[in-house]
């Protein structure tokens, strides 16, 4: 295929708005699937995003597609995900393409993610298709989508293409848009009398694990080609090897002998070693190793951290080897070991979110048949100590002691939250709660308005998602950005079962708040832990003071229902012997502390 009759581009969204949908119509209209293999969703392969309607992993497919002035055009598609927590993903697939399809729902209009997506694509140079889908649904608002997307975004009107995925029309129209608009790549250009001819450089955009091949690359070529048999060179990791397979995605893995400039393609090596082969290096030939490398990816900031621990401390190892194929094929996943005194070790991990905290540990447990605790997730602190050192703290039991802390800063987000108007009031309240600090509001249309919050993090990511759904009958959006840090009055706040800290609960939250989470946390707890044979005392603490306390009565017995009269010396006896046995079975007992309890830090009491 020419160079020029290549076009690489993506279909970005808000989450729901149908990219999905609009990639099976283009497999069907291109004949890339037929009635036996077609089915819905056919680039989400993985159970969970089926189960759950999400695109979770970017997916890659080649088209051949015939225009209307007669030529084939070999159009390489990135169907990505649409939900805040994996921009990261959607970022990485922008780098392979030359342009982008912008899809909006025609009920719902630009939401949060939508305006995100399209920052990204600009950014990234490339040609924005926009497509109002959905217009066969009798509550569409093509119009007003239309003045949206012209505020917004600044289109004209005639480039907006209409569409309906479910109805399978105006999908000829838009792949004729594709051809005419989204340029053809172009060599990227370094040239050099060493070389007799365009060197190697290609861009590993995505990446994952199989074991029976190893690590497989996804990358665009964007100088050169590559053959099956080359040796070549990872300039990240400075790795050798040699080229064992070559293909492309048809939607179906077909293999292929080489992978020109402008492709998209899978290179697989049989590099066992997760580590060696990294998503945004650089692949090169052996003989031609001194070019420069190409741009590759930030590294992705995790926003959560959280602790994953199994069950079973048999299963540390395994959960080890799980994060680091998971890890690769999840590149913004990061982790470190971490012990606690009442979980064993296990492993602090860094999400990009809570969506994304809840899909990683779902993989976990399916994939690699994994019994596992996860403890609340908790944000970094900078902790500025009175010798004058800093430190960062993401684990709330590793904070240091009071008394040697100068003070703490904690990272806020500016919040973008787009809703219908007349749910801006119940918003703003819950804004307010979550200490946020208002910086505006747009009104956008008539009956849509932008909200502009500066919010802490630690509070967005507990139940501020879950809450403004609820508030707003799951029309509101929302976007965040991290914007730095600020200091704020904030203590530690530990959990004490029996006076024994739970390390794994320990908290950190603003002191204004301290005592009313502290009772909500206690009386949650007391409602989670399973009774024991013995009394258990919950308390909630700063330091050395108690701020709520909840206790826990104990399975009683009646041992004096025997007893038929006499002296009540004998009753006395009795409960005393009674009280005596609990006491000692309180000293040797452990209390095992479900999942559900750790979860309660999840919530707050929104009373």
């Amino acid at each position: 295929m020419s160079l020029k009759n290549i076009r690489n581009f993506s279909i970005i969204a808000h989450i729901d708005h149908g990219k999905s949908s609009l990639a099976d119509c283009f497999l069907e209209l291109t004949q890339a699937v037929d009635d036996r293999t077609k089915k819905d969703r056919f680039l989400d392969n993985m159970d969970l995003e089926r189960e759950r309607g999400i695109t979770i992993k970017a997916q890659t497919v080649r088209l051949l597609f015939q225009s209307a002035n007669g030529q084939n055009y070999q159009l390489n598609l990135i169907d990505t995900p649409g939900h805040v927590d994996f921009s990261y993903e959607v970022s990485r697939s922008l780098s392979a393409c030359e342009g982008a399809l912008l899809v909006v729902d025609a009920c719902q209009g630009i939401e949060a993610q939508t305006m995100a997506n399209t920052i990204l694509a600009l950014e990234n140079n490339l040609e924005i298709i926009p497509i109002i889908n959905k217009i066969d649904l009798p509550a569409q608002r093509v119009e007003e989508v239309k003045k949206q997307l012209k505020d917004l975004i600044g289109v004209k009107e005639e480039e907006i293409l209409l569409a309906s995925a479910k109805e399978k029309t105006g999908i000829r129209e838009i792949l004729e848009a594709v051809v005419k608009k989204v340029p053809a790549p172009v060599e990227e250009q370094f040239e050099s009398s060493q070389f007799t001819q365009s060197p190697l450089r290609a861009l590993i955009f995505d990446s994952w694990f199989d074991s029976y091949q190893g690590v497989i690359a996804l990358c665009r070529i964007k100088q050169g080609s590559i053959k099956t048999g080359d040796s070549i060179y990872l300039q990240g990791t400075a790795r050798e090897c040699e080229v064992l397979q070559l293909g492309v995605f048809t939607p179906f893995a077909s293999q292929l002998e080489e992978l020109k400039t402008g492709e998209v393609g899978f290179v697989i090596t049989g590099i066992k070693e997760i580590s060696d082969m990294r998503v945004g290096d650089t692949i090169t030939h052996k003989q031609t190793k001194e070019v420069p490398s190409l741009a590759g990816f930030k590294k992705a900031r995790p926003m959560v951290y959280s602790g994953i621990f199994p069950v079973s401390s048999d299963d540390f190892e395994q959960l080890k080897k799980a994060l680091e194929k998971l890890s690769l094929n999840d590149s913004s996943l990061s982790y470190e070991m971490e012990s606690s005194k009442i979980l064993g070790f296990g492993f602090r991990c860094g999400f990009l979110g809570l969506l994304h905290r809840e899909i990683v540990q779902e993989r976990l447990e399916r994939e690699f048949e994994l019994n596992l605790i996860t403890t609340a997730p908790s944000v970094i602190y900078k902790t500025y100590l009175k010798k004058g050192e800093t430190l960062d703290v993401e684990n709330p039991s590793l904070l240091p002691d009071p008394t040697k802390i100068d003070y703490l800063e904690e990272p806020f987000a500016k919040v973008q939250i787009h809703s219908p108007s007349e749910y801006i009031g119940a918003l703003l309240k819950l804004c307010e709660e979550k200490r946020g600090v208002q910086e505006g509001i747009e009104y956008i249309s008539s009956d849509r308005s932008i909200i502009k919050y500066k919010i802490p993090l630690n509070e967005m990511i507990l139940d501020f998602h879950d809450r403004l759904k609820s508030l707003s009958r799951g029309y509101a959006s929302m976007d965040y950005e991290l914007i730095g840090y600020e200091q704020a009055d904030l203590v530690k706040m530990d959990v004490l079962l029996n006076g024994e800290i739970v390390d794994a609960l320990s908290v950190i939250v603003h002191r204004s708040q301290a005592q009313q989470k502290g009772r909500y946390l206690a009386k949650r707890l007391k409602e989670l832990i399973p009774r024991q044979q013995f009394q258990v005392a919950i308390q909630a603490a700063i330091g050395a003071k108690i701020i709520a306390r909840e206790t826990l009565g104990a399975y009683r017995k009646d041992v004096t229902a025997k007893l038929y009269g006499g002296d009540v010396t004998r009753k006395k006896k009795l409960l005393e012997k009674q009280k005596s046995g609990k006491k000692r079975m309180k000293s040797i007992g452990r209390i095992e502390v479900p999942q559900k309890a750790f979860m309660a830090l999840m919530k707050t009491d929104s009373k």
